[in-house]
């Protein structure tokens, strides 16, 4: 007797013990002991999570699509008691649930929303079926849907459409492609022509810089040349006064030498004077430009009879007492004068005048 009364519970497992056919206590793991006779276990529970497969069933999606399904099913016991008595048969009634669950799940749905969001589905069945078992004292701890398979037709209906629409992406990409490389294209000559035209536009301004610069510098150049022809020309004029200056110094030095040779009483003097000029005259009447030949009666007698005229006129001058000649002290007075224009012209500074004493003619 005191053997039927003893029992063993295992680890992971609980037994519900019947007194007289009532629900009396529930029977932890370890050594526990029973009334013979009056108590029994009437059920012993594995509280262990198990594991529930659900077989291949066939579901009609929301667009008349009939594919095949089948699932798995996790749940543990936690309450031994209401897994007795609130329901016959437990693993039967968790897995008619399950089943009726995922066709109205499935069913509820399209076949592409099918065949891409598995999670949202067994998040779904998970809610229903966990919350419809929580009155039998077991837990579900996941569904997961194994696999879904269309039909052969609809399989390779999906396999085309698939085809056509990688296709389709594939033209899309392409034609992005090519748009996108023409826009590149007109952007890269876009900005070639832009940058073609900057540098021509610089390559102008530094043209016209350059030009700018260069007629500057032509216009100082110039200026400079007309500022030295300016002053050669001065100077030139300064020359052509300071000879025509001498000059008449020394014509005037001359007609003195001449008008004192005259009273002194040489003749040969005067007539050297004179046929100088008549020689000089006829020689610039000969060289005339518009004159291509000359004739006219010129004869030596004619030149000879002047010089014998000239000579009558300064013998009578000479015949005069000599009181009434001019003296020698006025031809000093002369010389003079004309060397302190000469000391004059030598004081001056070198302004490109030139001082020779060349340009004096000395007619003694």
């Amino acid at each position: 007797m005191m053997f039927l009364g003893v029992y063993s519970v295992s680890q992971g497992k609980q037994y519900t013990v019947e007194r007289l056919g009532r629900y009396t206590r529930t029977l932890q793991p370890g050594l526990r002991f029973v009334l013979p006779f009056f108590e029994q276990v009437s059920n012993r529970i594995d509280m262990r999570e198990q594991v529930m497969d659900v077989p291949r069933q066939e579901v009609i999606t929301k667009d008349n699509a009939m594919i095949t399904v089948d699932g798995v099913v996790f749940y543990r016991i936690f309450d031994a008691e209401k897994a007795t008595y609130q329901v016959t048969n437990l693993n039967e009634a968790i897995m008619q649930l399950t089943t009726t669950n995922i066709r109205t799940v499935m069913g509820s749905m399209d076949l592409d929303d099918l065949l891409s969001k598995r999670d949202d589905i067994n998040e779904k069945l998970f809610e229903v079926v966990d919350e419809a078992t929580d009155p039998w004292g077991v837990k579900i701890v996941r569904i997961e849907i194994k696999d879904i398979t269309p039909p052969a037709d609809l399989v390779e209906s999906m396999a085309r459409q698939m085809k056509a629409e990688r296709d389709k992406r594939a033209a899309i990409l392409e034609a992005e492609g090519l748009k996108k490389a023409a826009v590149e294209k007109a952007e890269g000559e876009k900005r070639a022509l832009i940058l073609e035209a900057e540098g021509k536009k610089e390559a102008d301004i530094l043209k016209a810089q350059g030009y700018k610069e260069s007629e500057i510098l032509k216009a100082e150049a110039q200026k400079q040349m007309n500022l030295l022809k300016a002053e050669t020309r001065k100077e030139a004029a300064e020359h052509d006064a300071y000879v025509r200056e001498r000059l008449a110094a020394a014509e005037a030095k001359a007609t003195s030498l001449v008008s004192e040779a005259i009273i002194n009483g040489d003749i040969q003097a005067i007539n050297y004077f004179i046929a100088q000029k008549y020689v000089d005259a006829l020689q610039n009447i000969a060289s005339a430009n518009n004159q291509k030949l000359i004739m006219m009666p010129l004869e030596a007698s004619s030149l000879i009879s002047s010089v014998a005229g000239i000579s009558d006129i300064a013998k009578e001058i000479l015949s005069k007492p000599k009181t009434e000649r001019p003296s020698k002290n006025r031809n000093k007075v002369v010389e003079e004068e004309m060397e302190q224009d000469e000391t004059v012209d030598e004081a001056k500074p070198e302004n490109g005048v030139p001082t020779d004493k060349k340009f004096l003619i000395n007619f003694e």
